[in-house]
């Protein structure tokens, strides 16, 4: 997914990156009612992480191309459901979408306890996406 999302956007930022993953995963919850991919995502300070994915880019501020994942092993449904979020989030800073993160259940619920700084790897849950995400 996140090599997808390099191919469609080109370079961007790692926080970028992450968060777009994220909604990736919990709009496909919403659409196609099933995950996108198997991996958790951890409710970090910073906002949702995949920690497979940060093992790769780990140090880097700019990503342009990852050595992990296919592209083209996505099928015309998941590219469908990953353009549309793209469409949509594909142009917010990383900072917006830290922010709007912040904001959202999955990842305040998964938090919760935890003071916004304080380094956090709790898993979000994919139910509490699908139920958040899907009453949007």
């Amino acid at each position: 997914v996140a090599a997808y999302i390099l191919q469609k956007l080109g370079t961007m930022t790692a926080m970028n990156l992450q968060k777009l993953v994220y909604y990736c995963q919990a709009w496909t919850l919403v659409w196609d009612e099933k995950p996108l991919f198997k991996e958790a995502i951890e409710a970090w300070a910073n906002g949702p992480v995949v920690r497979e994915l940060f093992v790769f880019h780990k140090g880097m501020f700019q990503i342009s191309a990852l050595t992990i994942g296919n592209p083209d092993l996505l099928n015309d449904e998941q590219k469908e459901t990953i353009d549309a979020v793209l469409d949509y989030y594909g142009d917010k800073s990383a900072q917006w979408l830290i922010d709007l993160t912040h904001m959202e259940e999955p990842w305040k619920r998964a938090r919760s306890g935890l003071p916004i700084s304080v380094r956090g790897n709790k898993e979000i849950p994919l139910d509490d996406m699908a139920e958040y995400y899907s009453s949007l």
